[in-house]
């Protein structure tokens, strides 16, 4: 164990003026507090904040955070209390303990609203002082050097938890040294054989490439000098979860990797760096494509540096890493390199953002994120938005825009502005018009396509790769669906107001409202149109309010359950069909009502409805009655129109077994096999396919257009879930009318239609 003086004698030796008081009052608290408590190891408890203090002097940080380290468990561990941290070490430490203290029991693989919560309590936390960032992560770093002494599970859940929070997080501050020891760690208890099979190999690569790494060490410190730049040059090795990320990703085996050791070229200034790679690829061939100039454009966390891949003397390929003496620094500590906690003082936010535009980012990240996303959605925005890494793309005008990989044009319209995002019906990228599930590349420039009247329809949610963009999607879908509710609300109490030949003035509306338990008149009828309340209700409640005396219609019709209004028509015995005593408006829906009768034909919309849907029907002229899922598009064009809007309710008594036709529609790689996957996809939710068309949207994809039998809701949103899993498939929705009737009509002939790309 580490004694008082020898930590002192450690922060006195990058801090020459460090609080030797504070540091040692904070000593002989903590130990006094832990006391016999033992640790999982059998060690003294004391042990563990001593070795978090002793990572946060590795880490050159100021007086208050060696302090913090030690003192982080005794709020949440011993009898001590934050008045009493605040009394005997200042309000400064009491937060940052007592911040540390509220998210201790982070856990991350069980209930999903508590850890949503508890993510939520630490990014809060962080947002208010990164120390406690800092603190957390050299805390997770001890207890992940240590974890061999817990029981299995609980080994793993850590693991995982570290996994997809502390090391994202730490690479998002820059510090790439905690990051690689974190994942490495989780590595190593998650996969195990993988990690020792990639270990194995790592050593016996150093073992058989030596002679080649001082070679190449001692010829680029040799040429550098000959031209009068001093460089530190030093071999790396990749670590084995970096190479096991690139195996998966790019589904490799082991031999194939050429990048596992590489170099990293420390010269004096920027000048040097440049002057560095001129002279290095004069001197070598270069593996095209390579380049990535990380000084000009730095990365979201602060990394800077410039890589180059050349044929080194063995004709083997070389990775080299170029920087300066400070960019190695913040590439090694990250934020923990910044000047402002070198020398004692209080952190100031302000100055970390201006020095620091990790941090700046992060506090604009958890900005966004805290505010105004439901519990259920956070963790997947937190790690959509913390925890990728980036490509950089440009708008015609040359603003940078930083998006997290795999992003799509979708993604880079939200980041412009949500008004940009919300009409975004197409997007030219390096002055081509391509999908917008096209996935975007550093350097891209981008040209969003926007029409004013556009809304997002809900498959974007799939396709945005951001939190940002999901979350304006997901806003723009519920507003649509609730302007759509409205309007079937006012159609049907308008409806309900002309059948009983009356009116609702604002305060009988309110009171209406109010009598149904809704706030006002809008919201009531929304809930009317999303069919929280039915039409039984409201007819009593507006009775009451206007003082009509309820009476009950007959209709003369040869049914059985006529008693309450509802007849079954001949045409078919799926439905069941409530009579207006009115009509909407108009005379040609007057005269659809006029001719309502037993033997009135029904007919389904193109895109079908099957059990479990809501459904409204629509009655014009001389047509039959026809029926629509809730969700269709085409009830938005019938609201202004003058038509008859039937209440229609399921009626399956003795059809349980029948099955029903609807479409639809998803996006495909281009690849050979790709049709029987979909195919078999849908076979194993044992639903059936009647009818297929496609079209290429690009050489690269088609969009496929099925037409599937299924027995029930339930059963469709089992098929759209296990093709939304499948790889290669994007935007798997229900078809709307436009592409159901091109399955009935045949209409597609396989050419590119470039209409139907802004309408994406």
């Amino acid at each position: 164990m580490m004694r008082q003086y020898e930590l002192v004698e450690r922060v006195q030796a990058y801090n020459p003026n460090a609080d030797e008081q504070l540091l040692n009052k904070a000593y002989v608290y903590a130990m006094q507090k832990h006391g016999s408590q033992k640790r999982a190891s059998g060690d003294p408890y004391f042990n563990h904040p001593l070795e978090v203090a002793a990572i946060l002097t590795e880490l050159k940080l100021d007086d208050a955070s060696i302090a913090v380290g030690l003192l982080h468990d005794t709020i949440e561990d011993t009898d001590a209390t934050r008045a009493e941290i605040d009394q005997m070490f200042g309000g400064e430490i009491g937060t940052i303990v007592d911040g540390l203290t509220k998210i201790e029991r982070l856990n991350l693989v069980s209930r999903e609203e508590a850890q949503a919560e508890n993510l939520r309590k630490l990014l809060l936390a962080i947002s208010q002082d990164v120390r406690v960032l800092l603190v957390k992560l050299a805390d997770r770093l001890h207890n992940m050097r240590t974890l061999q002494y817990m029981r299995a599970d609980k080994q793993q859940r850590i693991a995982q938890e570290t996994m997809d929070i502390y090391a994202p997080l730490a690479g998002r501050m820059g510090m790439q040294d905690m990051r690689n020891e974190l994942e490495d760690l989780s590595f190593r208890i998650l996969h195990p054989d993988h990690y020792e099979a990639i270990t194995v190999r790592l050593d016996q690569m150093q073992a058989d490439h030596r002679e080649t790494i001082d070679t190449i060490t001692s010829e680029l410190t040799d040429r550098l000098s000959a031209e009068g730049i001093t460089a530190r040059v030093k071999a790396r090795v990749k670590s084995p979860y970096s190479i096991f990320s690139k195996i998966e990703r790019k589904s490799i085996a082991l031999e194939q990797l050429s990048d596992m050791i590489g170099f990293r070229v420390v010269v004096g200034s920027i000048d040097q760096c440049y002057k560095t790679v001129g002279l290095v690829h004069t001197a070598w061939k270069v593996v095209p494509g390579r380049f990535k100039d990380y000084i000009s454009v730095p990365k979201h966390n602060d990394y800077q540096s410039i890589h180059t891949t050349i044929v080194g003397p063995s004709r083997q390929r070389v990775e080299l890493q170029i920087r300066t003496e400070e960019m190695d620094r913040i590439a090694e500590f990250g934020i923990a390199a910044h000047a402002l906690y070198k020398d004692g003082a209080s952190a100031n936010l302000g100055r970390i953002e201006s020095e620091s535009q990790a941090y700046g980012s992060l506090r604009q990240t958890i900005s966004h994120l805290t505010s105004g996303i439901s519990t259920e959605d956070f963790l997947e925005y937190t790690k959509l938005e913390l925890f990728q890494d980036q490509v950089f793309c440009f708008t015609p005008r040359g603003r940078l825009i930083a998006l997290p990989r795999g992003a799509t044009p979708i993604d880079f319209a939200y980041a412009l502005h949500t008004d940009i995002g919300d009409t975004c019906v197409g997007a030219k990228i390096n002055g081509l018009i391509l999908p917008l599930v096209t996935q975007l590349r550093s350097g891209d420039e981008v040209e969003i396509l926007r029409d004013q009247n556009h809304r997002p329809p809900s498959n974007w949610i799939g396709i945005a790769a951001t939190g940002k963009a999901r979350a304006a999607i997901r806003r723009a879908v519920r507003q649509t669906a609730t302007q759509r509710a409205f309007a079937l609300g006012e159609n049907v109490l308008s409806m309900m107001l002309e059948r009983e030949g009356v009116m609702l003035d604002e305060s009988e509306a309110k009171t209406l409202a109010e009598a149904l338990e809704q706030p006002n008149k809008r919201d009531l009828l929304i809930a009317i149109g999303e069919g929280k309340i039915g039409s039984e209700d409201l007819g009593n409640a507006l009775a009451q309010v206007k003082g009509i005396r309820k009476r009950r219609r007959k209709l003369d019709l040869p049914v059985a359950d006529t008693a309450d209004g509802w007849f079954a028509l001949r045409a078919t015995d799926q439905f069941r069909f409530r009579v207006p005593g009115g009509q909407r408006s108009g005379s040609h829906a007057k005269a659809a009502l006029a001719q309502l009768d037993f033997h009135t034909p029904v007919q389904l919309s193109g895109e079908g409805v099957v059990p479990g849907d809501r459904l409204v029907g629509i009655l014009e002229p001389d047509r039959p009655i026809t029926v629509y899922p809730i969700h269709s598009d085409a009830l938005m064009d019938k609201h202004d129109s003058d038509v008859a809007w039937v209440d229609v309710r399921w009626n399956l008594q003795g059809s349980e077994e029948r099955l029903y036709p609807t479409v639809i529609s998803m996006e495909s790689v281009n690849k050979p096999g790709s049709l029987a996957q979909i195919s078999s996809a849908i076979a194993a939710c044992e639903a059936n396919i009647n009818n297929l068309v496609m079209r290429m949207i690009s050489p690269d994809f088609h969009q496929m257009i099925f037409e599937i039998e299924v027995r029930d809701l339930a059963q469709l949103t089992d098929v759209l879930a296990t093709l939304k899993r499948s790889p290669g498939l994007s935007a798997v929705q229900r078809a709307g009318l436009r592409e159901a009737s091109m399955i009935s009509t045949l209409e597609w002939d396989g050419r590119i239609d470039r209409s139907a790309r802004n309408d994406e």
